[in-house]
């Protein structure tokens, strides 16, 4: 390349750079306006002012890039390089047209840009006012994407789009619009619809402007259900105004129409409000048990709704003390705050367990109510109730008043601590007996462990395990001590048969094969039904962890390592404090809230307000008549053109009584209507007896009639009636 060619490609380096930074520098200009444009006017409007102004921007840069030419390329030349005697001119010059020292000036210009090529000349880009203008366009198009919609003018409807064909004389609709205002508390904004059918939240205001040509004397809305709603013509236009409750269906009804066919049935779908939904963040759980030192107990939950729930909800707490038949209720309630945004509210409170007044063995339930904003009747919902329970302790149960209460739990469930004690004092004995006597008297205790396991079985809903045992090798003259600190001493160790009904023997010494007898020694508690629930979850599950313990103790002791299962005993016997400290469940109070009974109404005979008590007629299952939807059903199936009429309109009747009973009976209205007024039109026949089909009853499930036997079957029936009575 010769050193002019590289000092323009320099320049043309130069130009490039400087249209590139204009263009960046004024681009967010026509960006910025082309945002507002877009929000005030129509977006046609919008990207022609954008393509616009980014055509001038370019056609600028491209006027000032002009600037850089050669004269320009010689000025920074000169300046940028000392050694080129400010002669870079007679680089471009011809060598013809030069003496001879500007000749050998030239060739001394060119030997310094051959060793040493000409510098970078781009100019470095203005990136504060660059930065300034990009994030000002930045918050002009955040203003435009928040700002509001613009209305439409009162005087732009959409075209109609009723598929009818004009006719002179006769009026036909040729613009619409259907203004949709949600209610308030949602905090939808109003819109405007270009058809006249839409889905609105239940309340919507909905308000029609309609059209004609020509004009007609009247016109209304007519809903499916009979409903009609006048039509007040101002000017050129038809208003209507209506609250929508619940979906419907309407038409167009113009008068001068009464010829033609009707118009196609609109829908009109309510969005109904959930009710809110509250969901627990913390506890993990339905049931927690205060813990040393424990002091306040936190709850946490999550109130979310589609439109929003209220900004306070109300924390109901119950604190239970007492047991048995004497416990009593205290109810409070608190007012809590929420945080985050209306739709996911959350709720939180840290109580403090003192102020509340909790003490050992109380419970403490509480349950959180939330409201959403629906307005005038807002919907409430509750949480799932959460408890606090207090265990009491168990080290101080001797207080000299066992007697006057009754245990909730069997006594047999407290003697998991004498299989332990009886455990641990073979194990110091293992020196002074023989081997053989060691391994039977670890035996005995290992069937004392299994006749215990089968026994808390019972209340997990298990059955015995094979045959009856033997009885226990314990000696007569040992003395138990069972958890509950009542002795046996020299009570002889009775025979168990998986379910620890011992001898079949009553209690009350009666004779054998009397069926009071039997079953007062053989009925198993988990022979009832209720008997394997009244435990809660929870607690089954600690009982079952203490059942697994206690198979790995009477494993080891069966065979004749007491050491190796006291780790499993000691974990049973803790398992079973556990379950002894679940003596109280709580249940919320359900069903319906009565009224206050009026005192003052008793005893006078004042019958004032109160309903009839006469029972109405009942309704046999299978005498509803459902014959309309199947002829309708077989009828549709025959080939168009078909007298179907008389089906259609019992069809109807049917469908306005059972509107319930069927899944979308709007769909199924519209339908109709559709084959009514196209009866050759097979696919909306089509469509029809598809939707039937869900409507059509299912017939009741019968034993099928056997089938009447032939010659073969009449002969064996004779042969089996022949044979003599044995």
């Amino acid at each position: 390349m010769t050193v002019p060619a590289s000092a323009m490609r320099r320049l043309r380096q130069a130009r490039r750079h400087a249209v590139g930074g204009d263009v960046l520098l004024w681009a967010a200009l026509p960006v910025a306006a082309a945002a507002l444009l877009w929000r005030t006017t129509t977006p046609a409007i919008a990207m022609t002012v954008l393509l616009a102004g980014i055509a001038l921007v370019l056609g600028v840069a491209g006027r000032r890039a002009k600037r850089f030419d050669t004269h320009w390329l010689v000025r920074q030349l000169n300046g940028r390089r000392k050694d080129l005697d400010d002669s870079a001119d007679l680089l471009f010059a011809s060598s013809a047209s030069l003496g001879p020292l500007q000749q050998l000036q030239q060739a001394r210009v060119r030997q310094r840009l051959q060793a040493q090529p000409a510098p970078d000349l781009r100019t470095s880009w203005p990136w504060p006012r660059i930065a300034a203008g990009w994030l000002a366009a930045l918050a002009i198009l955040a203003a435009a994407a928040l700002w509001p919609p613009r209305a439409p003018d009162a005087r732009t409807l959409a075209p109609g789009d009723e598929p009818v064909a004009a006719v002179p004389g006769i009026p036909r609709l040729v613009a619409q619009r259907l203004q949709v205002t949600p209610p308030a508390y949602t905090g939808l904004s109003a819109r405007y619809e270009s058809t006249l059918e839409t889905k609105a939240p239940e309340g919507a205001r909905l308000a029609w402007t309609l059209r004609f040509d020509p004009q007609p004397e009247s016109a209304a809305l007519v809903f499916h259900d009979g409903q009609r709603i006048a039509l007040v013509r101002d000017g050129d236009d038809w208003h209507a105004r209506h609250t929508l409750a619940k979906s419907t269906l309407y038409r167009v009804v113009a008068s001068g129409t009464e010829s033609q066919p009707p118009s196609r049935l609109r829908r009109l779908d309510a969005i109904a409000d959930r009710p809110p939904q509250v969901k627990v963040l913390a506890p993990d759980r339905g049931l927690s048990l205060v813990t040393v030192g424990q002091t306040r107990w936190s709850l946490s939950f999550e109130a979310s709704d589609d439109y929003g729930v209220a900004p306070t909800a109300s924390l109901k707490l119950t604190l239970a003390q007492g047991s048995g038949e004497n416990i009593e209720f205290k109810e409070r309630t608190m007012t809590l705050r929420g945080s985050g945004p209306a739709t996911a509210r959350r709720f939180a409170a840290s109580l403090d367990l003192a102020a509340l007044g909790m003490a050992v063995g109380d419970d403490l339930i509480a349950q959180l109510s939330v409201r959403d904003n629906r307005a005038p009747s807002p919907q409430l919902a509750q949480s799932p109730g959460l408890i606090l329970r207090w265990p009491a302790d168990l080290g101080n149960e001797s207080t000299g008043l066992e007697a006057l209460a009754k245990k909730v739990m069997p006594a047999y469930f407290r003697s998991q601590r004498q299989i332990i004690i009886d455990a641990e004092a073979l194990q110091k004995q293992r020196r002074s007996l023989a081997a053989e006597r060691f391994v039977q008297r670890s035996d005995a205790i290992g069937v004392d462990q299994r006749i215990l396991r089968l026994r808390y079985g019972q209340f997990l809903g298990e059955e015995a395990e094979g045959a009856p045992q033997p009885p226990s090798t314990h000696d007569t003259e040992e003395t138990h001590d069972d958890d509950d600190g009542h002795d046996h001493a020299g009570e002889p160790a009775a025979a168990d048969d998986g379910h620890g009904h011992g001898e079949a023997v009553s209690a009350t010494g009666a004779a054998f094969g009397r069926e009071a007898d039997v079953l007062e020694a053989y009925g198993h508690t988990h022979d009832h039904a209720e008997a394997a629930t009244l435990l809660d979850p929870e607690t089954r599950a600690t009982l079952k962890k203490a059942l697994d313990q206690m198979w790995q103790s009477e494993l080891h002791l069966r065979q004749g390592h007491p050491d190796q299962a006291l780790p499993f005993a000691y974990k049973a016997l803790e398992y079973i404090k556990q379950v002894q400290q679940a003596t109280r469940i709580y249940l919320a109070r359900v069903g319906p809230e009565l009224p206050p009974i009026d005192e003052t109404r008793r005893m006078s005979g004042n019958r004032t307000g109160l309903a009839r008590r006469e029972l109405g007629a009942l309704r046999r299952a299978g005498t509803l008549d459902d014959s309309a939807p199947a002829q309708a059903w077989r009828t549709l199936a025959e080939a168009p053109g078909g007298d179907a009429g008389a089906d259609l309109d019992a069809l109807e009747r049917w469908l306005r009584q059972n509107e319930s009973r069927v899944p979308d009976a709007l769909d199924l209205f519209a339908a109709i209507d559709g084959v009514r007024n196209d009866p050759d039109c097979d696919d909306c026949r089509q469509r029809l007896r598809a939707l039937l089909w869900s409507a059509l009853p299912q017939p009741p499930a019968q034993v099928p009639r056997r089938d009447a036997p032939d010659a073969n079957g009449r002969r064996y029936l004779d042969a089996l009636r022949q044979e003599p009575a044995r």
